[in-house]
């Protein structure tokens, strides 16, 4: 009789085997992937928080030490040889990197305040189950000064942040934006060069009135009032809808860079039919976090009242015809060349379904870019100006 080791040790292809599947089997296979996932997560942010914190500390050393002022100019520049020839495989000991370590620490040092707050004010109540899941294993890594939150951004977004942003508050905004929505480093620099922090919240809206409080919150986060529509390009300085709308599908990746996180698009002149009347919606969305479709119409022009009225048909009739029913109410989104608030919010008095009105910017023309004959001219300059460069840096040695 073959013991059952020596069954495991003998030569075979690994397979799947018919074995009986039942509902206990797949909700313990469910929990394991669901425990391993978790275990990741838990181990990265263990790794990630030792390193901020390794980094918060060295900042805050050159800072409270006058480390300069004690044992000269060139010290961060001596530390810094020092540690790679301590560790000389590890990352992170570069000049620059210590420079920021302490870049970094100076920037939130005086706000230790607002810092102990952070966790409450960016975390979404998941999140900080996780973050307080972790504290509670009382691991050597943020304590005191040092925000715990901050072990779930790496080290470049850190560094994208500080280098950016004018105040604390903006940087924790974009702080919270990075672990709620997992941005990579691409996408947090976007979101600071679109300005999210001033613009996010502030979309013309009656959402309060038509949403329950935390949906209604969540859409003006998710929303802006004003869109940056650098990457389209029309033909004429005059242009319709249509012609905008065909610039913004053929980038379809930027549009949705532009519009956020959690925007997946769904289709352009989705046909919608009524009777005997066919009627297209402009741009049709999904969004994942707030589970809604969201309709889109462009407007080449300043806010009309009956704009608001066509646009109440549209989410009705997503509403009817598409909304599953675990979705939640369809938003209508109006984006415009311009808007007169008043004329905005008069519009929304009698209106129930949730909508919003913002504005865009930055179209390009076409007949306004550079021609070819201009772009090589100013290529002979640029090249001009380096040889001329380059002849003064060897004249200097």
């Amino acid at each position: 009789m073959i013991e059952e080791n020596e069954i495991s040790k003998q030569p075979r292809i690994v397979k799947s085997h018919d074995i009986r599947i039942d509902t206990d089997y797949a909700e313990w296979i469910a929990e394991l992937k669901h425990r391993y996932r978790s275990a990741q997560v838990k181990a990265s942010v263990r790794v990630n928080a030792e390193k901020l914190l390794f980094n918060w500390e060295l900042g805050r050393d050159l800072v409270q030490k006058k480390a300069e002022e004690r044992w000269g100019a060139g010290v961060v520049e001596q530390v810094s040889l020092d540690l790679q020839r301590e560790f000389p495989n590890a990352e992170g000991f570069s000049t620059t990197n210590l420079w920021y370590m302490k870049q970094w620490y100076l920037f939130y040092y005086q706000e230790d305040t607002k810092l102990q707050q952070v966790v409450g004010e960016i975390l979404s109540s998941k999140l900080q189950q996780t973050v307080a899941e972790i504290d509670s294993q009382k691991l050597q890594q943020p304590v005191g000064e040092f925000p715990s939150s901050f072990a779930y951004v790496p080290w470049g977004h850190h560094i994208a942040i500080i280098s950016k942003c004018k105040s604390v508050d903006e940087a924790l905004f974009y702080v919270g934006k990075t672990i709620e929505q997992g941005m990579s480093r691409a996408a947090l620099v976007n979101c600071i060069k679109a300005n999210l922090y001033e613009h996010q919240g502030k979309i013309l809206n009656n959402f309060a009135e038509h949403m329950p409080a935390l949906q209604s919150k969540l859409a003006q986060e998710v929303l802006k009032e004003n869109y940056d529509f650098g990457f389209a390009t029309v033909k004429h300085e005059i242009y319709d809808e249509q012609e905008l709308e065909e610039a913004l599908s053929k980038s379809v990746t930027d549009l949705l860079l532009e519009l956020g996180t959690g925007f997946a698009f769904i289709g352009r002149q989705k046909e919608l039919i009524a009777g005997d009347t066919t009627r297209k919606i402009d741009l049709l969305f999904y969004h994942i976090r707030l589970r809604c479709y969201i309709v889109c119409e462009l407007k080449a022009k300043a806010f009309e009242p009956e704009f608001a009225g066509k646009l109440n048909f549209y989410v009705n009739a997503v509403d009817d015809l598409l909304k599953a029913e675990d979705d939640n109410p369809t938003i209508g989104l109006l984006i415009c060349s311009d808007m007169n608030k008043a004329d905005v919010q008069w519009s929304f008095r009698g209106i129930s379904t949730p909508m919003g009105v913002a504005t865009y910017n930055n179209v390009r023309i076409k007949d306004m870019l550079p021609t070819q004959e201009q772009l090589k001219e100013r290529m002979e300059l640029l090249q001009k100006e380096l040889r001329e460069t380059k002849r003064l840096m060897k004249a200097n040695k």
